[in-house]
């Protein structure tokens, strides 16, 4: 999921959503430098795409790109002929970055608290993230917050969606993947086309996440593949569990009367603790497997655990509700729409009732 970090966990933060490019429409409360830079990464990026179509006909194209975007395209067909998502030349297309990632977002948290700081935009809505196209930019920017005493994390994005305003392309970047991640990767993406709700990360992504997982469990099942084994989804999931622990006792922390000094001393205590626990899941439930080390071992902050729990929490709730759908896509995302409808506090109520089985 994620290679160069070596963190299947943090696949979904590495493709957060929506692009903050979609601010273009906006206020002026942010720089217009940062706004150009946006507008210029954006259209660079749509002057890179050509049509997969016209690369797998030319021979004189590399036979293992054609052979990927292949396979891409067959998962492509699929995501509208089964999954019933939105039909359109998103995905058949290709742009190859000359890069690793198409952006690099930037997280930051106060020193004591793990409240996000947000960015808010009419067409997407605030997200707890600023997007940059340049790794440059996006380092000089964490370097103001991180001068102004907040917690900064920088994260590479391979992939994005613009909702439908523009048609995406597969990226180079997305190519880092194997076969079965680019195709729940498309699948991922164009469920954010499909429904999207104004500031309410946690019901878009979780909602992406179920489609992405029940797609590609169908894909497979079309394909003649056997279930995914789920050993290493278990690791994934423990390792959260460790991650949304700690957050836990950290917000606990944070909220307590104790003096600022205290409370720094017990930061920097939880973080250890974190590593520690770390340390013993991998020795003994994990067979010495430490394939979280380069994430676990890099620098600790509230801003890195931002992304953790966001990308899933829903995730049963949308799995009750496509049940409840007969397993009809059309039908899901009928009552996942009515649901995105109403308001936070209703629409938060009922996703709890679905995942406890009301």
């Amino acid at each position: 999921m994620l290679p160069t970090l070596s963190l299947v966990i943090l696949d979904h933060a590495r493709r957060c959503g929506v692009p903050l490019l979609l601010g273009l429409l906006l206020s002026g409360c942010s720089s217009l430098e940062y706004y150009a830079q946006l507008a210029g990464g954006q259209w660079q990026l749509l002057q890179a795409r050509e049509p997969v179509s016209a690369i797998i006909a030319d021979p004189a194209r590399d036979p293992q790109l054609q052979k990927r975007l292949a396979l891409a395209q067959q998962a492509r067909s699929f995501a509208s002929a089964e999954l019933g998502l939105p039909d359109n030349r998103s995905y058949r297309l290709y742009a190859d970055l000359q890069r690793p990632y198409v952006v690099w977002n930037v997280f930051a948290t106060a020193e004591l608290s793990l409240a996000p700081l947000t960015h808010c935009f009419p067409i997407a809505g605030c997200v707890a993230y600023r997007g940059f196209y340049q790794q440059s930019r996006a380092r000089g920017a964490a370097a103001l917050l991180r001068q102004e005493g907040l917690d900064t994390y920088v994260a590479g994005i391979e992939a994005y969606s613009t909702l439908g305003w523009f048609d995406d392309p597969i990226l180079s970047s997305m190519l880092r993947w194997d076969d079965e991640r680019l195709a729940a990767v498309i699948f991922h993406e164009l469920a954010h086309q499909q429904l999207y709700v104004q500031d309410d990360t946690a019901f878009n992504e979780s909602f992406a996440s179920f489609v992405e997982q029940e797609g590609l469990r169908q894909w497979r099942a079309r394909r003649g593949l056997p279930a995914q084994d789920d050993a290493g989804e278990r690791q994934k999931q423990q390792f959260i569990a460790l991650i949304l622990a700690s957050r836990a006792r950290l917000e606990r922390l944070y909220a307590s009367p104790r003096s600022d000094v205290e409370k720094r001393q017990g930061k920097a205590a939880e973080f250890a603790r974190l590593r520690s626990e770390y340390r013993q899941l991998c020795d003994s439930q994990w067979r010495g497997d430490r394939r979280f080390d380069a994430w676990i071992n890099a620098p600790l902050n509230n801003a890195k655990l931002l992304p953790f729990g966001l990308y899933d929490r829903w995730v049963p709730a949308f799995a009750a509700l496509f049940a409840q759908a007969g397993s009809d896509w059309a039908s899901f995302y009928a009552q996942a729409a009515a649901l995105g409808e109403l308001p936070a506090k209703q629409r938060r109520a009922q996703l709890n009732r679905l995942t406890a089985g009301d």
